[in-house]
């Protein structure tokens, strides 16, 4: 008996010594991260909200009402529901080319929607410098603006969560302009949070306004500081970057994704685990050199729900996965502080934005043709040389548009009528109006310069009057032809002067349009959406061009 004990003794011995050993073996740490981005100030639902597969028929697209402040605040707080560790953070373009309500207010009420929120972090967006560096700054701390003072129903304290600019640094102090990251606790494992922009900013919004910046590498900005943060003992690192790429899949996918963020990943130092994007304005969760990448469409239609798992022994990521949320407008309440906050504002702005501008026959679309060329984008350049053609307001005979300054479609309601809202909510940005005086080969040279990016043309709006046709498949400098570029029918001389308007972003070089930057006697005049409202009031119903003042070859 005792023989046959002794194995059995031995063992339950052995077991009792390691059941301790397995007891102390801690359990990973669950952190849930939150995200949006491109938000651009849209409070209330976008038009269209969000277009997605259809879940009964894959090969079908369908549209989803989705979006605004009151809805998200309730996703955001269901998906924090049961986290013991949550943060919530953003991916940049929070603010600028936003609608009339945050815009009117310097996107004022935008700032305080998302710090009631409880958004923690924020990476800066090019958006984010639309009106410089020093009104950045205000957002991020707060008091009223320097020229049309404190306009909102109560003080403007600033942003609650904390802005990053890893590779945004000021020129004269060698500083970056914010914290290049943040650290965060989870139970004890500290995680690193790195925001930056991408280094194309200064192309993309007005020169002057970051003259003083210096816009870095955005891989090798990472890169120098992850020996910082190891030093710190950091093992969990996420990036909030905004820049992108472009899939071709639906919103929780990420089939053939492109862009400049698959080469930016790629050369991340591995200890970057997890990546939260932007500025292109897709949906998608996606696997890009073994690290997770998400990004959440725009306009506050969803938000990215992300969840690590930490090791407690070595704090580094151990898993993660993610998915895309809809901000569903149908099923989700109303957050009862959004709705107040609106409110509040909306007392303000409503009967400013509901003024009557005039009319129009069909929706003026600002979705290009193949030439480049958009109904609104027309309608908008005649606006501006109807309001700078007299001698009196500089003599114009051409006018250009940038792209990227038409924000939305003026889309026909019921009755056609269109309100100063909606004159605005198409042109966010308060640009002064500046005529200028160029030659014919300097207007072509400037033509030129649209295709700086290739991959990202900027095929500028034309006023009425003036006409050209490009080549596709000549090489840079040579695509815009000299013997089809016309005004009134008759050919522009490269030696003749002509007298120009433009928006003041473009004027300084905006876009990377430098050629405008040597024109002469310029002279400014009104903002771009005072020139649309006064032309809607003159001229309505107003009706879709027919976009032929831009002709592509080949």
């Amino acid at each position: 008996m005792r023989i046959l004990f002794r194995p059995i003794l031995a063992l339950t011995i052995m077991l009792a010594l390691a059941a301790p050993s397995r007891a102390q073996t801690p359990a990973p740490v669950d952190l849930r991260i939150l995200a949006i981005n491109d938000f651009h100030g849209y409070l209330r639902p976008p038009p269209g909200g969000i277009t997605i597969a259809d879940p009964e028929d894959r090969m079908k697209k369908i549209t989803v009402e989705a979006g605004g402040a009151e809805h998200m605040a309730t996703l955001v707080r269901q998906l924090r529901d049961g986290h013991t560790n949550s943060i919530f953070v953003a991916a940049g373009d929070l603010i600028g080319a936003s609608p009339f309500l945050s815009a009117m207010f310097h996107d004022e009420p935008t700032i305080e929607a998302l710090s009631m929120m409880g958004l923690a972090l924020s990476s800066v967006g090019n958006h984010e410098f639309d009106e410089g560096k020093d009104e950045l700054l205000r957002m991020q701390n707060g008091g009223c603006h320097p020229v049309d003072k404190c306009r909102g129903p109560h003080p403007f304290t600033g942003a609650k969560f904390r802005y990053l600019a890893a590779s945004t640094f000021e020129k004269r102090s060698g500083k970056t302009v914010f914290p290049a990251y943040d650290i965060r606790e989870f139970d004890g494992i500290p995680v690193a949070f790195i925001g930056l922009t991408l280094k194309g900013t200064p192309g993309l919004v007005s020169p002057l306004g970051v003259a003083d910046l210096e816009f870095r590498d955005e891989a090798d900005t990472v890169n120098t500081l992850i020996p910082e943060l190891k030093a710190r003992g950091v093992e969990a690192i996420v990036v909030l970057i905004h820049e992108g790429g472009l899939p071709t899949g639906d919103y929780n996918e990420c089939p053939g994704i492109s862009g400049p963020i698959v080469d930016i990943v790629k050369k991340f130092d591995h200890a970057v685990d997890v990546v939260v994007t932007g500025h292109t304005h897709r949906a998608y969760v996606c696997e890009i050199d073994g690290r997770l990448v998400t990004s959440g469409d725009k306009y506050g239609t969803l938000v990215t729900a992300i969840d690590l798992k930490l090791d407690p022994v070595t704090r580094d990521v151990i898993s993660a996965k993610a998915g895309n949320n809809i901000v569903r407008t149908a099923t989700l309440a109303k957050d009862a502080q959004q709705t107040a906050l609106i409110e509040s504002y909306d007392r303000l702005a409503a009967p400013i934005a509901n003024r009557p501008a005039g009319s129009v026959t069909a929706t003026l679309s600002r979705v290009p043709n193949a030439a480049g060329e958009s109904s609104l984008g027309d309608i908008i350049a005649d606006a501006q040389l109807a309001a700078t053609s007299s001698e009196a307001k500089g003599g114009a005979v051409i006018a250009f548009t940038n792209p990227g300054g038409v924000r939305a479609d003026i889309t026909r309601k019921e009755d056609g009528a269109v309100t100063y809202g909606d004159v605005f909510a198409s042109q966010p940005f308060r640009n002064q109006l500046v005529t200028l005086t160029l030659t014919g080969k300097q207007i072509k040279d400037m033509l030129e310069q649209q295709w700086l990016d290739p991959k990202r043309p900027r095929i500028l709006q034309v006023s009425k009057g003036f006409a050209y046709a490009w080549d596709a498949s000549r090489p840079d400098g040579e695509r815009v032809l000299p013997e089809r570029m016309s005004l009134n029918g008759r050919p522009i001389d490269p030696a003749a002067s002509y007298r120009v308007t433009v928006n003041n972003f473009l004027f300084v070089g905006g876009d990377g349009f430098t050629v405008l930057t040597q024109g002469t006697a310029p002279q400014v005049g009104i903002y771009d959406v005072d020139a649309l409202h006064a032309y809607f009031a003159a001229n309505s119903p107003v009706s879709p061009t027919a976009a032929d003042r831009i002709v592509r070859i080949n």
